[in-house]
């Protein structure tokens, strides 16, 4: 297998798309079945939480998640201070949700009050995690994401083409 074969092979495993899903009367929401899927051949069966750097969202996942956190922390000093602040945050935050039979997992208050989630959950799959937001607060990230992305693209060099490629000089 070439590295483009292993890349898409290793996306098959990714967390993609949006979903929202209703909590119910007892505050479990559904994990999307997909995100489902490739949880249990991750081998999770707890969702690993922690709020994202931004701070209002969650991110999430399974041992994958938790192994890219883990070597991303081994890439600072044990006791610098961008580990401490990264592992207070990534780990020190974080929660650990049992995912229950029918595939719900019970938000936690803190969860909810962190992320303002009520009565719906987004899902933003995201590779090898994805993120649980409010419907509304996402819909707003989102557009700014778009836009900022925008701006970047904009402001960037043209891409080179191909030789022999018409570039409309001449």
């Amino acid at each position: 297998m070439n590295g483009w074969e292993e890349r898409a092979a290793g996306a098959m495993d990714d967390f993609i798309s949006t979903y929202v899903n209703r909590l119910d009367a007892k505050g479990r929401v559904s994990i999307p079945a997909p995100f489902r899927a490739i949880l249990q051949v991750d081998g999770a069966d707890s969702l690993y939480c922690c709020p994202t750097l931004r701070g209002d969202a969650v991110d999430a996942g399974g041992s994958r998640f938790r192994a890219t956190i883990r070597a991303m922390l081994e890439s600072y000093p044990p006791f610098s201070e961008d580990h401490e602040l990264l592992s207070t945050t990534l780990i020190g935050e974080s929660e650990m949700l049992k995912i229950d039979v029918d595939g719900r997992v019970n938000l936690t208050e803190s969860i909810k009050a962190a992320t303002g989630i009520s009565d719906r959950a987004t899902f933003v799959g995201q590779g090898f995690k994805f993120q649980i937001w409010e419907p509304d607060r996402f819909a707003v990230y989102r557009s700014e994401a778009r836009n900022r992305l925008r701006e970047t693209r904009i402001g960037q060099a043209p891409v080179h083409r191909a030789a022999g490629a018409n570039t409309g000089a001449g």
